[in-house]
């Protein structure tokens, strides 16, 4: 798995048991898996149509650092699906893992657009 992200757990991360609130750290495991596929796709009309099981292992603490990693599942017409984990840099522990996130390319109109993409492009090699 590519590790691409790191967050610093700061006290507005913190839920009221004093972890990183589960909210947030979804929210930039959404944003990333976004930003991984707009990358890949080319285009900034992306949108997440389906999260499979989440499945919360451990946690983090106000100065923890976490990483987000992510994979490519497989490319579909108009989608790509890709697996998704977040480790405490500070313990070595898995924080979260989810298996599936299906994010679909749209069109200007919103709706569903091939990509006509089939594997994994890094951005040196359409330089």
């Amino acid at each position: 798995m590519r590790f691409h992200t790191r967050k610093w757990v700061k006290p507005e991360d913190l839920n009221p048991n004093g972890t990183l609130f589960g909210g947030k750290l979804l929210a930039w495991i959404d944003e990333e898996l976004a930003l991984y596929t707009i990358i890949q796709l080319e285009n900034t009309r992306v949108v997440t149509k389906y999260m499979s099981e989440i499945n919360f292992k451990s946690s983090a603490r106000q100065g923890d650092i976490v990483e987000i990693g992510i994979d490519v599942v497989k490319f579909g017409n108009t989608s790509l699906v890709l697996k998704c984990a977040v480790r405490n840099m500070m313990t070595r522990e898995i924080i979260i893992t989810i298996d599936h996130t299906t994010m679909v390319n749209l069109d200007e109109d919103g709706k569903p657009k091939a990509h006509g993409k089939t594997q994994i492009e890094f951005v040196k090699d359409r330089l």
